[in-house]
């Protein structure tokens, strides 16, 4: 018994001594730039302002919360930590020893004629096993590392899922209202031209105009009511869509501030690129799977080496329910085994290697990530200072349009110019103010992309009803 205890010990001992047959985790070197090429105004991070603080919107705020607390896509996503989490406990459990209770009861006899006088006996037993295989070559341990890694970057991915939903949200409804405003400038241009397809069939009857007019009014009232038709239908489809984010069946979408009304601050601070690698989710689901997959190789190296077991074991066995208790009736066992692989063809060998070239493939895929959250950073940047430049290019387009319209009515209602001037320049109003609420909604939707772009700032909270 002594020398048996002895033996364990120094197993355990060679086993809690351990050996990395890898080396432990550590993030590449990848050379961020010391800041971003664009120009951007001093202070905290951009993504350090709540989303809510963008556009005060309540409208706006209720549709973010509500997406954020019944999103499917969402609740997908944090089922799935639940799932991560449950696994560490699973490959965690195998560092520990496992304790198993046995317990049996029976009656039986054998054959008399095999065993003359064999009688009919009862059999009792209780016993507890105890089963433990000693970690040396840390497989179970890097394989809980592995393990925790792909809880982290579970947690990165629900992340990106809640800033992507707000994004797609707030973009979303921007566009509504952006539909909503090029649906009322439609319908505001088939009322202008109704009005005046009535005056030139007027003229016309009198003689005044030609019928070529009375055509060509005719076919710029249809344009118009066209394009009411066709932001009508646009307006319902993307309220459908609006309301399948907020996990609701299709349906019509209350609204808030109107499109001039949404005015983000003009600052926009945007950080430090290093910020980047720590806020991103992207980027930290990408290098928590480089962690898990450097890790696995770990456990594929330790494969290859022996392992030891021990098992333990202690009951009492008896024909009586109430001699169990007695030591004639104790049972105990001990055992250590080693067992270690000799020839597999290969096998464990090439596994290691797949495990090897599977991680560098996620480093090439962390490496891509991250140049691709930088262009995506870098781009927002450049569209949220061009876009503002673009629409108030737009405005002063849409006024001087305005203002060529009246003029060339005018001068069309003296008999100055005929109407193909006044057609020119309805449609160049038209036109004007349907691409100044088109560049005024791509200027904000900027601004949450670039968000989204620093990897968000949004805390999900409970939808709660304005």
């Amino acid at each position: 018994m002594r020398r048996s205890l002895a033996t364990i010990a120094c197993l355990l001992v060679l086993g809690f001594a351990g050996c990395k047959l890898t080396p432990d985790y550590e993030r590449p070197e990848l050379g961020v730039p010391a800041a971003w090429d664009e120009e951007t105004a001093p202070g905290d991070s951009i993504a350090n302002v709540e989303w809510w603080e963008l556009y005060e919107d309540r409208q706006l705020e209720f549709l973010i919360r509500t997406a954020l607390e019944e999103n499917k896509d969402l609740g997908i996503a944090l089922a799935r930590i639940a799932e991560s989490s449950a696994r560490v406990t699973v490959t965690r459990a195998d560092q520990f020893p496992f304790v198993d209770l046995f317990s049996d009861a029976g009656r039986g006899r054998q054959s008399q004629l095999v065993f003359p006088g064999a009688t009919t006996h009862d059999r009792f037993g209780l016993s507890a096993q105890l089963s433990f295989e000693l970690d040396i070559w840390r497989k179970y341990a890097r394989a809980t590392e592995g393990a925790r890694a792909d809880l982290l970057g579970t947690e990165a991915a629900h992340r990106a899922v809640t800033i992507s939903l707000v994004a797609t949200v707030a973009n979303t409804y921007l566009l509504l209202r952006d539909l909503d405003y090029r649906l009322e400038i439609s319908e505001r241009t088939a009322r202008t031209r109704t009005e005046s397809l009535q005056i030139i069939n007027a003229r016309f009857e009198k003689g005044i105009v030609p019928e070529l007019d009375v055509r060509q009014a005719q076919i710029e009232l249809a344009e118009a009511d066209a394009a009411v038709a066709s932001f009508e239908r646009q307006v319902a489809q993307t309220e459908n869509a609006l309301r399948v984010l907020l996990g609701r069946y299709p349906g019509a979408v209350a609204r808030g501030l109107s499109l001039e009304d949404q005015t983000p601050a003009l600052e926009i601070p945007a950080g430090l690129p290093s910020e980047l690698l720590q806020r991103r989710p992207d980027i930290v689901d990408a290098e928590q799977q480089l962690a898990a997959e450097t890790a696995r190789i770990g456990v594929a190296e330790a494969m290859r080496w022996p392992s030891i077991s021990l098992t333990a074991s202690f009951g009492a066995v008896a024909t009586e329910l109430s001699d169990l208790n007695m030591n004639e009736a104790k049972a105990w066992n001990l055992l250590a085994g080693l067992v270690a692989p000799i020839f597999n063809s290969g096998r464990l060998k090439a596994n290691a290697r797949a495990q090897r070239a599977l991680a560098e493939q996620l480093l090439r895929n962390y490496e891509q990530t991250v140049l691709q959250a930088f262009r995506e950073v870098e781009d927002s940047l450049v569209a949220v200072r061009t876009l503002r430049v673009e629409h108030a290019a737009r405005l002063r387009a849409r006024e001087a349009a305005r203002g060529a319209a009246r003029l060339s009515r005018a001068r069309y209602d003296g008999g100055v110019v005929d109407y193909l001037e006044v057609l020119d320049s309805e449609r160049s109003l038209f036109r004007s103010e349907l691409e100044e609420s088109s560049t005024r909604r791509a200027s904000l939707d900027a601004v949450v992309l670039l968000y989204k772009a620093l990897g968000g700032g949004w805390d999900p909270e409970p939808a709660a009803q304005p």
